[in-house]
């Protein structure tokens, strides 16, 4: 439940920054050439070039970690849960980018359908399995608690006083 609310506060501020109309002078031209966006940032002051990509990078990361919580199965293929988790990013971004061509003030820019997803991609991969991992540890107990004699489910139920059928 938590991961839940946590996902949907990042939806909605995600979408407070990037689809609420912004009052400007004057917009730049939407950039619709894939890295033509990166090259021109990282044409850019080291400093500034690094805020402006990790911007994009970081905008949609917590997808990365909150779609999985909310999923939250601690068994399943690391690949599939990857794919999953990227594809939703995609689609995310690329509806973010689709409604803001009807926002005022909001520039359409291509290199966000990489860049965002790529920020889900790294914070699943940094967070997920490891976190995976050690839940499915601590859920299973330490294993010389369990008698060797009893299967995993321990030893057959009897009932008093009830004999054995013929």
């Amino acid at each position: 439940m938590a991961g839940a609310v946590l996902l949907l506060a990042h939806l909605l501020s995600v979408a407070w920054v990037t689809l609420r109309p912004l009052d400007v002078p004057w917009v730049s031209a939407p950039n619709l050439q894939p890295m033509a966006g990166v090259r021109a940032d990282l044409a850019l002051a080291p400093a500034e070039a690094a805020r402006r990509i990790g911007e994009h990078v970081l905008l949609l990361a917590p997808l990365g970690v909150l779609l999985p919580l909310v999923g939250g199965r601690l068994y399943v293929s690391p690949l599939a849960s990857l794919a999953r988790t990227v594809a939703v990013g995609v689609l995310l971004s690329l509806a973010i980018e689709l409604l803001q061509t009807g926002v005022p003030g909001q520039v359409v820019d291509v290199d966000s359908l990489w860049l965002n997803p790529l920020g889900v991609a790294l914070a699943h991969l940094a967070v997920v399995p490891a976190a995976r991992a050690r839940l499915r540890r601590r859920s299973r107990g330490p294993v010389r608690d369990r008698p060797r004699d009893e299967g995993p489910q321990g030893s057959t139920p009897t009932i008093p006083r009830v004999g054995i059928a013929p």
